[in-house]
Protein backbone atom coordinates (compact mmCIF):
# COMPACT_ATOMS: atom_id res chain seq x y z
CA UNK A 1 0.00 0.00 0.00
CA UNK A 2 1.43 3.60 -0.80
CA UNK A 3 0.85 6.39 0.91
CA UNK A 4 -2.26 9.26 -0.47
CA UNK A 5 0.19 12.04 -2.36
CA UNK A 6 -1.92 14.58 -0.82
CA UNK A 7 -2.96 14.82 2.51
CA UNK A 8 -5.23 17.56 3.97
CA UNK A 9 -5.89 18.30 7.21
CA UNK A 10 -7.58 21.07 8.95
CA UNK A 11 -5.41 24.31 8.34
CA UNK A 12 -2.71 22.20 5.91
CA UNK A 13 -1.80 20.28 3.07
CA UNK A 14 0.60 17.97 3.03
CA UNK A 15 2.46 16.68 -0.66
CA UNK A 16 5.52 15.18 -1.66
CA UNK A 17 8.54 17.44 -2.48
CA UNK A 18 9.20 18.19 -6.31
CA UNK A 19 12.52 19.55 -8.23
CA UNK A 20 10.76 22.41 -8.45
CA UNK A 21 10.34 23.55 -4.84
CA UNK A 22 14.50 23.67 -4.51
CA UNK A 23 14.86 27.25 -4.22
CA UNK A 24 11.41 27.60 -1.82
CA UNK A 25 12.86 25.03 0.61
CA UNK A 26 16.23 26.07 0.83
CA UNK A 27 15.18 29.83 1.25
CA UNK A 28 12.15 29.02 4.03
CA UNK A 29 14.16 26.45 6.35
CA UNK A 30 16.71 24.36 5.16
CA UNK A 31 19.32 27.19 4.64
CA UNK A 32 17.82 28.42 8.07
CA UNK A 33 20.74 27.97 10.98
CA UNK A 34 18.14 29.24 13.30
CA UNK A 35 15.66 26.17 11.88
CA UNK A 36 18.22 23.39 11.38
CA UNK A 37 19.94 23.78 14.94
CA UNK A 38 18.52 20.64 16.53
CA UNK A 39 18.19 18.67 12.90
CA UNK A 40 19.81 15.20 12.19
CA UNK A 41 20.57 16.72 8.91
CA UNK A 42 23.31 19.79 7.97
CA UNK A 43 21.81 22.89 7.49
CA UNK A 44 21.86 23.35 3.19
CA UNK A 45 24.11 25.38 2.19
CA UNK A 46 23.12 25.79 -1.34
CA UNK A 47 20.12 25.30 -3.42
CA UNK A 48 22.56 22.06 -4.90
CA UNK A 49 22.21 20.58 -1.16
CA UNK A 50 18.73 21.07 -1.49
CA UNK A 51 18.45 19.57 -4.87
CA UNK A 52 20.60 16.59 -3.36
CA UNK A 53 17.37 16.35 -0.77
CA UNK A 54 15.08 16.26 -3.30
CA UNK A 55 16.70 12.93 -5.35
CA UNK A 56 16.49 11.03 -1.68
CA UNK A 57 13.59 11.79 -1.04
CA UNK A 58 12.23 10.61 -4.61
CA UNK A 59 14.31 7.71 -4.29
CA UNK A 60 12.66 7.05 -0.68
CA UNK A 61 9.29 7.47 -2.48
CA UNK A 62 10.14 4.79 -5.03
CA UNK A 63 11.25 2.32 -2.26
CA UNK A 64 9.13 3.06 0.64
CA UNK A 65 4.81 3.07 1.28
CA UNK A 66 5.79 7.03 1.88
CA UNK A 67 8.68 9.52 2.32
CA UNK A 68 8.75 13.04 2.67
CA UNK A 69 6.17 15.29 2.64
CA UNK A 70 6.30 19.24 2.57
CA UNK A 71 4.02 21.09 4.84
CA UNK A 72 1.96 23.84 3.22
CA UNK A 73 -0.91 26.38 4.16
CA UNK A 74 -4.02 24.79 3.14
CA UNK A 75 -5.10 28.98 2.02
CA UNK A 76 -2.53 30.20 0.09
CA UNK A 77 -0.11 27.36 -0.36
CA UNK A 78 2.41 28.94 1.65
CA UNK A 79 5.25 26.76 2.37
CA UNK A 80 6.16 26.13 6.04
CA UNK A 81 8.17 23.24 6.62
CA UNK A 82 8.35 19.26 5.98
CA UNK A 83 7.74 15.93 7.71
CA UNK A 84 7.58 12.60 6.35
CA UNK A 85 8.07 8.60 7.29
CA UNK A 86 11.37 6.94 6.73
CA UNK A 87 10.52 3.47 6.83
CA UNK A 88 12.84 0.77 8.54
CA UNK A 89 11.03 -1.80 8.34
CA UNK A 90 7.28 -2.23 6.75
CA UNK A 91 6.05 -1.81 9.77
CA UNK A 92 8.56 0.30 11.60
CA UNK A 93 9.01 3.84 10.50
CA UNK A 94 10.40 7.27 12.24
CA UNK A 95 9.10 10.63 11.91
CA UNK A 96 10.03 14.11 12.31
CA UNK A 97 9.01 17.97 11.34
CA UNK A 98 10.83 21.06 10.57
CA UNK A 99 8.99 24.26 10.20
CA UNK A 100 10.31 27.65 9.26
CA UNK A 101 10.74 30.61 11.79
CA UNK A 102 7.34 32.09 11.05
CA UNK A 103 5.47 28.94 11.67
CA UNK A 104 6.54 28.41 14.72
CA UNK A 105 4.40 28.24 18.08
CA UNK A 106 1.27 28.05 15.45
CA UNK A 107 0.30 24.49 16.03
CA UNK A 108 1.44 23.37 13.18
CA UNK A 109 3.99 20.87 14.23
CA UNK A 110 1.05 19.16 16.30
CA UNK A 111 -1.00 19.21 13.26
CA UNK A 112 1.38 17.60 10.60
CA UNK A 113 2.64 14.79 13.19
CA UNK A 114 -0.90 13.80 13.99
CA UNK A 115 -1.35 13.30 10.20
CA UNK A 116 2.17 11.09 10.25
CA UNK A 117 0.62 9.01 12.86
CA UNK A 118 -2.69 8.55 11.14
CA UNK A 119 -1.01 7.84 7.78
CA UNK A 120 1.40 5.55 9.52
CA UNK A 121 -1.05 3.52 11.25
CA UNK A 122 -3.34 3.32 7.76
CA UNK A 123 0.11 1.78 6.34
CA UNK A 124 0.21 -0.77 8.66
CA UNK A 125 2.82 0.75 10.81
CA UNK A 126 3.17 -0.62 14.21
CA UNK A 127 5.74 1.14 15.76
CA UNK A 128 6.86 4.59 14.89
CA UNK A 129 9.08 6.72 16.72
CA UNK A 130 11.07 10.07 16.26
CA UNK A 131 14.21 11.27 17.81
CA UNK A 132 14.83 14.90 19.74
CA UNK A 133 17.75 17.18 20.84
CA UNK A 134 17.32 17.17 25.02
CA UNK A 135 17.29 20.78 24.63
CA UNK A 136 14.70 21.01 22.32
CA UNK A 137 11.68 21.25 24.92
CA UNK A 138 9.38 22.51 21.85
CA UNK A 139 9.98 19.17 20.30
CA UNK A 140 9.66 17.02 23.38
CA UNK A 141 5.95 19.00 23.92
CA UNK A 142 4.64 18.20 20.38
CA UNK A 143 5.77 14.27 20.45
CA UNK A 144 3.96 14.27 23.91
CA UNK A 145 1.25 15.98 22.62
CA UNK A 146 1.18 13.37 19.94
CA UNK A 147 0.49 10.67 22.46
CA UNK A 148 4.53 9.79 22.08
CA UNK A 149 6.52 8.32 25.26
CA UNK A 150 9.87 9.32 26.00
CA UNK A 151 12.27 5.70 26.09
CA UNK A 152 14.41 4.80 28.46
CA UNK A 153 17.13 4.28 25.34
CA UNK A 154 19.43 7.62 24.94
CA UNK A 155 20.88 6.65 20.93
CA UNK A 156 24.03 8.70 20.22
CA UNK A 157 23.34 10.28 17.20
CA UNK A 158 24.96 13.29 15.38
CA UNK A 159 23.71 16.45 15.39
CA UNK A 160 25.51 18.47 12.59
CA UNK A 161 24.76 21.70 13.20
CA UNK A 162 25.55 22.01 16.69
CA UNK A 163 28.87 19.31 16.56
CA UNK A 164 29.64 17.88 13.67
CA UNK A 165 31.28 14.59 13.67
CA UNK A 166 30.54 14.06 17.20
CA UNK A 167 27.69 11.79 18.47
CA UNK A 168 25.32 12.94 21.22
CA UNK A 169 23.04 11.02 23.61
CA UNK A 170 19.49 11.69 21.78
CA UNK A 171 16.36 11.30 22.96
CA UNK A 172 13.70 8.92 21.67
CA UNK A 173 9.86 9.32 21.82
CA UNK A 174 8.06 6.40 20.56
CA UNK A 175 4.58 5.55 19.51
CA UNK A 176 2.79 1.82 19.16
CA UNK A 177 0.19 1.73 16.29
CA UNK A 178 -2.83 -0.37 16.32
CA UNK A 179 -3.35 -1.75 12.97
CA UNK A 180 -6.03 -0.32 10.48
CA UNK A 181 -8.62 -3.29 9.89
CA UNK A 182 -9.23 -3.08 5.72
CA UNK A 183 -11.96 -4.56 4.69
Amino acid sequence: MKAPPEISTERLLLVPPQLADADEIFERYAGDPDVTTFLGWPRHRTVDDTRAFLALSAAEWERAPAGPYLIRRRGDRRLLGSTGLGFESIDRAITGYVLARDAWGQGYATESLAAMVELARELGVAHLFALCHPQHRASWHVLEKCGFTRSADRPQVEFPNLSPGQLQDALRYERELLRVQHA
